[in-house]
């Protein structure tokens, strides 16, 4: 497994708004996405389905690197 970091915006503010969320589970979808698509500002998203969530889908924000999360939130919208 690759060495992941998270930014400071990630462990102050994001998982302060979804206490219920894992690193581990942002690192799983990073590893083995459903999809993923690059973003503006250099950045990469990536969906995978987490069992914990009910079976919703994970969206992973990681910065140009695609090791460094930035965010993570279940993505209401989001279909396959």
């Amino acid at each position: 497994m690759a060495e992941y970091q998270f930014t400071d915006y990630f462990e102050n503010a994001v998982l302060k708004k979804r206490p219920y969320l894992r690193k581990e589970w942002c690192i799983q979808v990073v590893e083995r996405p459903v999809r993923s698509e690059p973003q503006e500002h250099n950045r990469h998203r990536f969906w995978g389905e987490i069992a914990e969530l009910e079976g919703r889908y994970l969206r992973v924000i990681t910065l140009e690197d695609k090791r460094t999360i930035h965010n993570a939130f279940p993505d209401r919208r989001f279909k396959l």
